[in-house]
């Protein structure tokens, strides 16, 4: 099933590089906090690498003066979601956090399977806005399509 406004964010563990990496759970992640959390269905893709993160890149100062931090997240490797990050120049607030096995992806039920593409399991395109662990505003893309999920759509469509 697939999350739904008002359901809170399931319990997974995560990856990080940051010193090392280090393991994260989503209660760390997002109780206490404002939260934008975008997923790519994979680092260094066309549309992830030449619309989506950027899109959040040139928003992150409006996220951020909202008091909203932005996070993404693929079913990739932590190694490679930090190149990735750093050949956009993410800024450093804006978290990119593994789901490589897909645990988290499964658990929002928004898994797609890619491969057809050679990729396996990857997550769907979307955004959600989490307040305090507890999903306010969700954003999920139709296949192959690339609107709703985009960081000015989101910031337009944020609950006030």
């Amino acid at each position: 099933m697939t999350i739904q406004v008002g359901d809170r964010i399931p319990e997974v563990v995560l990856k990080r590089l940051r010193d090392g990496m280090e393991s994260v759970d989503t209660r760390a992640l997002f109780d206490g906090r404002n939260v934008v959390l975008f997923a790519i269905p994979g680092a260094f893709t066309p549309t992830c690498s030449e619309k989506h993160l950027p899109g959040f890149i040139e928003h992150f100062d409006e996220f951020h003066r909202r008091g909203i931090e932005v996070y993404c997240t693929a079913v990739n490797d932590p190694f490679v979601l930090r190149a990735w990050g750093r050949s956009q120049s993410a800024p450093d607030g804006l978290q990119l956090i593994s789901d490589g096995n897909g645990d988290l992806t499964r658990a929002l039920g928004l898994e797609m399977d890619a491969s057809s593409s050679g990729m396996g399991m990857r997550s769907r395109r979307y955004a959600l806005y989490a307040e305090d662990g507890v999903v306010k505003a969700l954003f999920v893309e139709a296949p192959g399509e690339f609107k709703v999920s985009a960081a000015d759509y989101v910031l337009a469509h944020l609950p006030q």
